[in-house]
């Protein structure tokens, strides 16, 4: 599948973005009031997860035609689970397939993971065995999904808590092998770099060296909790020190790819997540700038 050299031009220049989350709509349809500092949001794009508009018509919908009139749109999704050994959801990606066409995204994506077997959905994001088999089956899945949507898509490195013991590749050699071979774009969440590292002991730096510089379109920023010896990515977070440092050494590699601020509970005021997402371009900006200057 080529890529359109055009579109991925566009998408390298989107910027700065949010997951829109329920908690915000109304203030993103109203915009700033008298008492905060900007004439308008400094929100450059809004990522939407897309099992939540996967409906035939109701609150969600209504808001999300609204704001995607004034945002360029990403949807990210939580259950095509590609790693399953379950036919794909024919159901499911007509779905998805429809709510890409109302909204028409700059990108698809979902995980490194399967979310259920048998027919039924866990809910969650569950860990791959890092396989040459694994890489095989995964890429032909993706494929498929891509051929159906006519599209390119994304898909996330996620947190783990434990590994397989057949596992012969790294997380970082089993995700550029199925990238390459799927030839799918990637969505890097800085965090779950970190949260891994620390679960599964190893530098975190060496994920990012590891994983080729034009797959990757997206980044994720969060936050995560700890839990004794375990890092949780729990979303419920700001974005804490060592994965601004990791991001900082993300867009070094990557350039400034189009990043967002994640948060998923004790969701803050917009102007409180606005203020990490003026970090993440602080980040970029002076990397850029630096680079400028080192060039001249």
């Amino acid at each position: 599948m080529r890529r359109d050299l055009h579109t991925a031009a566009a998408n390298a220049a989107l910027g700065f973005g949010l997951g829109l989350r329920t908690d915000h709509y109304e203030a993103i349809l109203n915009g700033p009031t008298a008492d905060d500092a900007c004439a308008e949001w400094p929100i450059d794009w809004l990522e939407i997860l897309s099992e939540n508009y996967m409906v035939g018509g109701g609150k969600p919908l209504h808001y999300l035609d609204r704001i995607a009139e004034r945002y360029p749109m990403v949807m990210h999704g939580v259950s095509l689970s590609i790693g399953s050994t379950d036919p794909l959801d024919r159901a499911y990606l007509i779905q998805l397939k429809a709510l890409a066409e109302r909204v028409q995204p700059r990108f698809i994506s979902d995980h490194f993971c399967w979310t259920g077997v048998a027919g039924r959905n866990l809910h969650d994001l569950l860990p791959l065995p890092h396989t040459d088999e694994a890489v095989r089956h995964i890429a032909r899945r993706v494929r498929e999904v891509q051929d159906f949507l006519g599209r390119q898509i994304l898909l996330e490195n996620i947190s783990s808590y434990l590994s397989f013991k057949h596992s012969a590749l790294p997380e970082w050699e089993f995700i550029r092998a199925v990238a390459e071979e799927a030839d799918c774009g990637l969505l890097l969440d800085v965090n779950n770099i970190y949260v891994n590292s620390c679960n599964h002991g190893f530098d975190p730096q060496t994920f990012i060296d590891a994983i080729p510089v034009e797959r990757v379109q997206q980044i994720h920023l969060a936050g995560h909790s700890h839990n004794g010896k375990l890092v949780i990515d729990t979303h419920d977070h700001p974005v804490p020190d060592p994965v601004w440092a990791l991001y900082a050494i993300a867009v070094q590699r990557f350039g400034t790819v189009p990043t967002m601020i994640e948060r998923d509970d004790h969701i803050p005021l917009l102007p409180e997540l606005l203020a990490e997402l003026a970090h993440a371009r602080g980040i970029a900006t002076t990397i850029k700038h630096a680079e400028v200057e080192a060039s001249a």
